[in-house]
This record gives structure tokens, C-alpha cells and sequence, in this order.
């Protein structure tokens, strides 16, 4: 992962690869850049202690609302939004299990790397 800039505010920033699935810009405090490891390390669940919050200015595109691992279906773009990084579930929270172009949804929900979505401008 390259950093873009190491912030002093408690966030890192990447600048991603735009050209590529699943590889957006954002910004992440420490605790989502943990979840994050844990998921590319494919561990079966996320180690952070708190919940992390991740931004992404820019929107990204990814293969699936359900399936956190799927490297084979079409993109899906999504436009600027933000994410809390913990355990939610939809049954609890109300909430969809699949995004709109607006409003909050549960991304990945049944898996153990569930979180809430929230689309807009961070």
C-alpha cells in the first residue's frame, strides 16, 4: 500500500489506483487501516478494538454489496462516501443491505467484515 501523505491528524491517506477495482483513493484512521490488513491478510475477523472510519472523496468501484472476497463480478461504481469499520448488522440497525445512490447501508452484511456504509461527501 502506498501512502499519499502520513496526516497528524490521525488519518493516512492513499492515493489508490483509479484504474483499478477495489483500489480507491481514501483516507483511514488507525483503526481502519487495521481492519483493512485483516482483510487483505484474509483473517476471519477484523482485530480492530474500535470502531474505524474510513473516507473516500473520490467514490470507488467494488464487485459486490455482499460477498467481501468476489474478484470476479462486474464493477460497481460508488459515488463519494464515508465508513465506520465495526461489526453491524442490518437485522439490528434497520438498515439496507445494499447501497443507493444516497443514504446509509450495511456493506458486506453476514460477514464477519460487515460495516456501515454512508454515501456522500464525507
Amino acid at each position: 500500500m502506498m501512502v499519499l501523505r502520513e496526516g497528524n491528524n490521525g488519518f493516512t491517506c492513499m492515493p489508490g489506483n483509479p484504474q483499478a477495482v477495489a483500489d480507491p483513493p481514501m483516507c483511514a484512521d488507525a483503526a481502519a487501516m487495521q481492519w483493512s490488513a485483516d482483510f487483505k491478510a484474509h483473517k476471519a475477523k477484523p482485530t480492530n478494538t474500535e470502531p474505524g472510519i474510513i473516507y473516500m472523496r473520490a467514490g470507488a468501484t467494488q464487485r459486490s454489496d455482499t460477498d467481501p472476497h468476489d474478484i470476479t463480478s462486474r464493477p460497481i461504481p460508488i459515488g463519494p462516501h464515508w465508513m465506520i469499520m465495526w461489526p453491524f448488522d442490518p437485522k439490528t440497525t434497520g438498515l439496507p443491505a445494499t447501497h443507493k445512490p444516497s443514504g446509509a447501508c450495511i456493506m458486506w452484511a453476514g460477514s464477519p467484515y460487515a460495516h456501515l456504509h454512508v454515501m456522500g461527501r464525507p
